[in-house]
């Protein structure tokens, strides 16, 4: 986090995939007031033993800005669409309920190769649509299309650089202005020009950024400043606190 903020990087979410993770994000977020993060059980550990009175704890705690993240993966064969298709409407309905308590929060949605299969769903879980973001965008400006007239947000990574993801760019071209969103996906999809670097990290996201600016021919500075109102306006008041909050003391 020190090197995301020499980066201009001022603070973080820190992703959770199952209800164990979630714990060690939250204590990693309330050990640093530039992290927050969030709590939700991801498509590829839907066959794992999951915990939802703590899903739900952890749901109500202050630094969790969002549910997730949560979806549909047709990219790998297991968990079975069937068994990750059930976790996800569960995990719907139990966040239906919290938002009807008033753990009002959004939603980080998790999609690979499953859009036609995965709307649907969302859907009809009643919960709106504007409050859900696909993260980590790899489908094709179709489905972007799709996604965008659903009225969902769309959030891109590192791949968007890639030469090889041409797609990818078409996509990010197609994106409202208050509606698009970066991100590193980290440890994954480090962007160039620093591909080779494992792992990937915060500090690297202007990057993406930067990318996007070109492919949308407009300033980057600009850009960067639509972006970060976009992840505020989103992810609400305490992403804004952890971006104005100062750096810890270095650790004795």
């Amino acid at each position: 986090m020190d090197d995301a903020r020499a980066a201009g990087v001022r603070a973080a979410i820190t992703i959770s995939t199952t209800t164990t993770d979630a714990g060690e994000a939250r204590d990693i977020a309330h050990a640093d007031p530039r992290v927050v993060f969030s709590v939700g059980i991801h498509p590829s550990y839907a066959d794992q033993p999951i915990d939802w009175a703590r899903h739900a704890e952890l749901s109500r705690d202050e630094r969790c800005v969002a549910f997730g993240e949560l979806g549909l993966d047709e990219h790998h064969e297991r968990p079975l669409p069937a068994v990750q298709e059930r976790v996800l409407t569960e995990q719907l309905a139990r966040i239906g309920c919290l938002r009807a308590e008033g753990v009002g929060k959004p939603l980080v949605v998790h999609c690979r190769k499953a859009v036609p299969r995965l709307l649907p769903v969302l859907r009809a879980s009643g919960i709106p649509m504007d409050e859900m973001v696909f993260h980590c965008f790899t489908e094709t400006a179709d489905e972007a299309r799709q996604i965008l007239d659903a009225g969902a947000w769309i959030s891109f990574t590192g791949a968007a650089t890639f030469k090889n993801a041409a797609a990818i760019r078409e996509a990010a071209a197609l994106v409202p202005a208050d509606r698009v969103m970066v991100e590193t996906d980290a440890p994954f999809l480090t962007p160039e020009p620093h591909r080779s670097v494992r792992p990937n990290a915060p500090r690297f996201v202007g990057h993406v950024a930067e990318c996007l600016a070109r492919v949308r021919g407009i300033d980057p500075e600009a850009f960067e400043r639509q972006l970060d109102a976009n992840a505020v306006t989103f992810f609400g008041p305490a992403l804004a606190a952890a971006c104005a909050a100062p750096s810890p003391p270095p650790a004795p």
